[in-house]
């Protein structure tokens, strides 16, 4: 029998959504920042949770690197990215003493983390909390979805990208989900296709069209291919806000109509 969810710090969460693959390398932080920065966009208060342990890098990509966490009576307070507040972040990367340092850590250790994280940040109000997950199906991914289990999270979002052998790993992750129970909300085809920076073709450097057939096979939702686009690099590396300043970029219909997708299933 499932055990209710306690009144605590998820209590003002309206939305979680997880953001998974099977595959490293696949961008699913760039998915879960552009997602967060797009419902922020539309109005939405926005948490992320980033349960990256070894490889912590949303921190950098909103440009928080080497703030600190503070404790409240409710816990863990987040770093807040912006002065409206908007957008809240917890990640392990604000717990090291030295940004290069490894986490060099066993399971337990790592899971003890990952629930500490879900029950004791304080988040406040939030409208969607996006959980950015490390690559596979293993220890961790157990224990965020154990520990979220109680709160019913909205669903997955598995991110791939076109390639044969991505679309493998990530099969694992769909069969993952079934298998934990958890929905999968659609499926996001990243680095579809290299766009021009000066004619605007497209060339499909890694194929394509794999996240597309991978979800007909599944029979999920395919929510989009977002393409790779220097600009999108361009601003992660220097913390800016992708969707705010480059509304002509090939890349950024694409992560606006996942977006919506997403805000369209969770009308608020």
């Amino acid at each position: 029998m499932e055990a209710a969810a306690e009144p605590g710090n998820l209590a003002g969460v309206r939305h979680i959504i997880l953001v998974l693959s099977g595959k490293g390398g696949v961008g699913k932080s760039t998915i879960s920042t552009e997602l967060a920065l797009a419902l922020r966009h539309a109005g939405k208060k926005v948490g992320i949770l980033d349960v990256d342990l070894c490889g912590p890098s949303i921190p950098h990509m909103l440009k928080v690197q080497g703030q600190a966490v503070h404790q409240c009576d409710g816990g863990w307070v987040p770093v807040f990215v912006d002065q409206a507040q908007s957008i809240s972040l917890m990640s392990v990367g604000f717990l090291l003493e030295k940004p290069d340092e490894a986490v060099v850590w066993r399971g337990p250790k790592k899971n003890a983390l990952i629930k500490q994280f879900v029950s004791d940040v304080a988040w406040g109000q939030l409208d969607y909390l996006v959980v950015d997950t490390p690559p596979g199906t293993s220890d961790e991914h157990m224990a965020a979805v154990d520990a979220l289990r109680p709160y019913s999270p909205l669903g997955a979002l598995v991110v791939t990208t076109p390639q044969a052998v991505s679309v493998g790993d990530v099969r694992r992750e769909l069969t993952f989900c079934r298998k934990v129970g958890l929905r999968v909300i659609g499926i996001v085809e990243n680095m579809s296709g290299f766009v021009c920076p000066h004619c605007a073709e497209c060339t499909n450097v890694f194929s394509r069209g794999g996240g597309e057939e991978l979800a007909r096979h599944a029979g999920v939702p395919f929510l989009g291919s977002v393409p790779l686009d220097p600009e999108l690099t361009r601003s992660l590396e220097e913390g800016r806000d992708f969707i705010q300043e480059f509304p002509s970029s090939p890349a950024f219909p694409a992560l606006s109509s996942i977006a919506e997708k997403i805000l369209n299933e969770t009308p608020i």
